[in-house]
């Protein structure tokens, strides 16, 4: 950072300067509070971890009442599950005798954007198109499509090694367990189902340019996905204290109102899958 602050103060066309200044600030903002999170966290685990005031302090170079003050100054530590900067989230396009959105597809987009404002993220809001399409290659990613429309997360969730997204031969989608065989189907596609409920996957999986991670929500039926979204707001930080920012996957179940579409409770169906790695 020193060293750009240097590169902007060696220019001498103001007209060049004064915009890279302005957006060099930003940059230097974003890294504050990014930086202040991760100080909450440290000093939240120190103390969890049998460190006194005293120790914290002693580590810091500050006084006990300092340390008092910083705990409780910056962004929750689960903002790290959705980003760092700015979310992208990003929800499918549907094909029809014109391209929309379908209304639990934007309900979820809205409650994840939300969600990124209570833990202090700025976001926006994207549209896959109806080929499915997506470049991975962003920071910040959240990307609400299945298998069936987008060749890109198919891909994606064919690398997962937790959880196989599939196709049976009665024609449902399904989740399953790789590793114990558990097959999860959606209670939405058995007409004796007595409440209307649906499944989704929620996981983090790596981008394909190998440089970062991307989140991936994918219902078995939309209404699935807005599941996870209210699934995601009720227990971000146990799902941040099990995951952090490392790839896993889960199977999250949502039960729902028939003629709103209105989530009614959520729960996960498997545990956090934690994906090995080398």
């Amino acid at each position: 950072m020193i060293e750009e602050v240097r590169r902007v103060a060696a220019m001498q066309d103001h007209t060049l300067r004064v915009k890279a200044a302005a957006e060099l600030m930003g940059d230097l903002q974003a890294a504050v509070v990014e930086t202040s999170r991760m100080r909450k966290e440290s000093i939240a685990w120190l103390r969890d971890h049998g460190h006194s005031m005293a120790d914290v302090a002693k580590l810091m170079g500050v006084s006990r009442a300092r340390v008092a003050q910083l705990r409780d100054v910056g962004p929750p530590p689960e903002r790290a599950f959705l980003g760092t900067e700015h979310v992208r989230v990003l929800v499918p396009m549907r094909a029809g005798e014109r391209e929309y959105v379908a209304l639990e597809d934007s309900s979820t987009g809205q409650k994840l954007l939300a969600l990124a404002h209570q833990v202090q993220l700025e976001g926006d809001l994207g549209y896959i198109p109806t080929t499915g399409e997506i470049d991975l290659g962003h920071e910040d990613l959240i990307v609400v499509c299945g298998p069936k429309s987008s060749p890109v997360t198919a891909e994606a969730l064919g690398r997962d090694p937790k959880l196989l997204f599939e196709t049976l031969p009665d024609g449902r989608w399904a989740l399953t367990e790789r590793d114990s065989g558990t097959v999860h189907t959606s209670p939405s596609d058995d007409p004796d189902s007595p409440v209307p409920e649906d499944i989704a996957y929620l996981g983090r999986l790596p981008r394909p340019d190998g440089q970062g991670t991307f989140l991936l929500i994918a219902g078995i039926h939309a209404v699935g996905s807005l599941g996870v979204a209210h699934f995601l707001a009720e227990n971000i930080t146990d799902i941040y204290q099990e995951a952090g920012t490392k790839p896993f996957s889960m199977v999250i179940a949502a039960d729902y109102e028939p003629g709103t579409k209105a989530i009614l409770g959520s729960r996960a169906l498997s545990g956090v899958l934690l994906h090995e790695t080398a």
